[in-house]
């Protein structure tokens, strides 16, 4: 049987065989320390398509390690996302000269005594245990300049910013022969981006697990295009199977950003608890909250959600609103209360029905989308 073939301009770019990416997933719950591990980019990879590292979870040293071990076990070109937030701030406490660690309860002391009271009273009514687990100050996101410049100093073939515009470092990665790839949820952000010289977008529609924005996939496709123009725009958001990617081909796009489809793999780095959910899920087990991080973001529909919107609290700015639902979901997690857990994930959840190896999860992908476009297609549509 002949190797399938499925390329766009994409594919020259990055060297790649097949016009697939899967996303930089960061962790997805407590306990994780990234939804994309090493074992996941270099399964895609290998597979042809391009696997990329999540690495907001890990410590800048950590993260070096995990860059030298994929060169380690595949030649093949592939990504590291990080998030690269304004400002990072906890009250003071957590700054650039702080120690590595802090106990979680010792940071909760610092929030904003209406939110400490909340955690304090959901733990008292929901029976939870005080989990004694330490909030790691030297990750990726609180030390995004260092974590960048280890980026281009690895020489990684394609940067990716999981969250902020990565302009501002464009110049230096091309001059490490490196390509940089930013993130936008609606047209404007787009046009800047593109304005800013990077070298391609992905336009993450409402649809999508974690952090996301307020326009459909098919709507803020199109518009990103436009606004973009000529940078090459990659489709996301609702992309599980080959049905997606045809249609992200068919409106322009070089290619597509697939996350929830690649968390419920084998190599995914979720929790089983979460992959279960995602695999469990029909179209509507997904919410938008700002319950997680103080940013709207996307996960599996849990208890969570409801308590933190019945808790009649503004959310605490990113990254300071981790705290709390890192003490809160650590609680339910000790406890065995699954229903009030849920890490993040798409509306794509409910057409995947298993988990499985990941490239088997982008041959089948990329079968489908070329039966589609080859045979299906000129089936349907009379011109």
């Amino acid at each position: 049987m002949s190797k399938l073939r499925l390329r766009t301009k994409l594919c020259d770019m990055l060297g790649i065989e097949y016009p697939i990416l899967s996303a930089g997933m960061g962790p997805t719950l407590m306990g994780e320390k990234t939804g994309a591990p090493v074992e996941l980019v270099v399964a895609v990879s290998e597979a042809g398509g391009l696997g990329v590292l999540g690495g907001s979870g890990f410590t800048v040293d950590e993260l070096r390690e995990a860059i030298r071990e994929i060169k380690a076990q595949t030649d093949k070109p592939f990504g590291v996302d990080l998030l690269l937030p304004k400002h990072v701030d906890f009250g003071g406490a957590l700054g650039q000269e702080g120690p590595d660690e802090i106990p979680l309860n010792q940071v909760l002391e610092l929030i904003p005594a209406p939110h400490k009271a909340w955690v304090q009273k959901i733990r008292k009514d929901m029976g939870l245990p005080e989990v004694d687990i330490m909030i790691r100050t030297n990750t990726t996101t609180m030390r995004p300049k260092e974590s960048v410049q280890v980026c281009i100093e690895e020489k990684v073939p394609l940067f990716c910013a999981g969250l902020g515009n990565p302009g501002f470092m464009v110049k230096e990665a091309h001059a490490n022969g490196m390509r940089v790839l930013g993130i936008t949820g609606n047209a404007k952000n787009a046009k800047r981006m593109a304005d800013s010289g990077v070298d391609l977008l992905v336009a993450q529609g409402h649809e999508g697990g974690g952090h996301t924005g307020r326009i459909g996939t098919m709507v803020l496709v199109p518009a990103a295009i436009d606004a973009a123009n000529p940078v090459p725009v990659l489709a996301a958001g609702g992309i599980g199977d080959g049905r997606g990617l045809a249609a992200a081909l068919t409106m322009g796009c070089v290619g597509a950003w697939v996350g929830t489809r690649f968390l419920a793999t084998d190599e995914g780095g979720a929790l089983e608890i979460n992959k279960r959910k995602i695999v469990k899920s029909n179209d509507e087990g997904t919410r938008v909250s700002t319950a997680y991080t103080g940013k709207t973001l996307r996960a599996s529909y849990n208890g969570y959600h409801d308590l933190w919107a019945g808790s009649g609290l503004e959310p605490l700015p990113f990254p300071t609103q981790i705290v709390i639902s890192s003490a809160l979901l650590a609680g339910f997690i000790e406890s065995g209360q699954d229903d009030f857990v849920g890490g993040l994930a798409g509306q794509v959840s409910g057409i995947i029905q298993d988990v499985k190896p990941a490239a088997q999860v982008l041959v089948e992908m990329v079968a489908e989308t070329v039966d589609i476009l080859k045979h299906k297609l000129p089936q349907t549509v009379e011109m």
